[in-house]
């Protein structure tokens, strides 16, 4: 399975690359043009966690590695992209591969760095963005539903239940209507093959300027009664201090913000991302020595997580002691653990829980 990620969009000049470095530590390109940014660029984030904290004190291991999330950074998207406008259609396919879009929205007035459309308008962008990728959908929906009813009517496939999803997707669309909205979780599922922009999970990341933070401007308070409307999550962030605040140590950007009064919103925003993505995170200890939270979809077997851990291990698996990293926290040992009780032995068909601690068991 390919790496699930997080697609930072939006309209150009709006903070995008800035926001992708602050995520992931990176060097994008930042600059007060369109499109600076013409390949994606692509990083890893560590995801927050106070329980691996806590692990690593109380076993104070040599390695403690984190879990991450991948974020693609994407060119910023103008009107008429379905249409190619501002290698558009370069664009919307690389937005195609990704499974949660972030879309950033622009809210500071900097006027040095020019806005596309003159002036600042985050409702006026959120519609551009939204209706390119209904056109851009539609485009693709009207191509597969040509050859879909040649083979239903050739007799070539008798796969109706898809022509009929297909259609009343095309009819939504051209009626302006968001597929997230409209369609039922069990028709999300069947759709899902089908990489549709419009469906795909999003999240709005207000970009403000610093006095926001404090004190919101009528352009973020207007756009948070509209993502409340929508029903979309909105997180708020100054991209250009957090990109300032990444030179800084964790303890320093602690301190930093207690001064000023203001919360952090990057580990906010990573873990929302990550919760979209349908991810929870089960820990391994490893001798003592290393501590690893791994990231895996909700669902997933032990076994099938004893492979993202080494492929070995799924092969040969036997079986699995499991406790919860709670439990682990309170008694705090495995040894303390096992004589009261709270290890359990897990066959290959156990689902895996967030937050457990798991030692597989296996023959090489």
């Amino acid at each position: 399975m390919a790496s699930l990620c997080g697609g930072i969009i939006g309209m150009p000049n709006v903070g995008k690359s800035t926001l992708f470095n602050s995520l992931t530590q990176g060097e994008a390109q930042v600059g007060s043009f369109p499109f600076s940014t013409v390949s994606p660029n692509i990083g890893i984030a560590p995801v927050p966690d106070s329980r691996l904290e806590f692990l690593t004190k109380l076993i104070n291991p040599e390695v403690s590695k984190a879990a991450t999330v991948q974020f693609v950074d994407v060119a910023g998207l103008v009107k008429g992209a379905h249409q190619g406008e501002g290698l558009g259609n370069e664009f919307l396919s690389r937005i195609r591969g990704v499974d949660v879009l972030i879309e950033v929205v622009r809210c500071f007035k900097e006027r040095e760095i020019a806005h596309l459309e003159g002036d600042i308008d985050p409702i006026r962008d959120i519609q551009i963005i939204e209706l390119e990728l209904l056109l851009s959908d539609l485009e693709i929906i009207d191509r597969r539903l040509t050859k879909l009813n040649k083979l239903v009517k050739s007799g070539l496939t008798a796969d109706k239940e898809r022509l009929n999803l297909l259609e009343k997707v095309k009819v939504n669309l051209e009626e302006g209507h968001s597929l997230r909205r409209v369609f039922r979780e069990e028709e999300k599922d069947k759709l899902s093959k089908e990489e549709l922009l419009s469906l795909k999970p999003l999240l709005y990341v207000a970009n403000v300027d610093e006095d926001d933070l404090t004190s919101p401007s009528p352009l973020l308070e207007k756009l948070r009664r509209y993502a409340s409307r929508e029903g979309i999550d909105l997180i708020e962030i100054c991209a250009g201090l957090e990109a300032e605040l990444k030179e800084l140590s964790s303890e320093e950007k602690k301190e930093f913000l207690k001064e000023l009064k203001i919360e952090g919103e990057i580990d906010r925003l990573i873990k929302k991302v990550y919760q979209k993505l349908n991810l929870i995170t089960f820990f391994t200890i490893s001798g003592g020595k290393e501590i690893r939270a791994w990231p895996v979809e909700k669902g997933i077997s032990v076994s099938q997580a004893a492979g993202k851990v080494h492929s070995d291990m799924e092969k040969g698996f036997i079986r699995a002691e499991v406790i919860a990293v709670a439990d682990l926290l309170k008694l705090g040992s495995i040894k303390q653990a096992k004589e009261e009780g709270r290890v359990r032995t897990e066959g290959k068909d156990y689902l895996v829980r967030d937050g457990d601690v798991i030692h597989f068991k296996f023959s090489s």
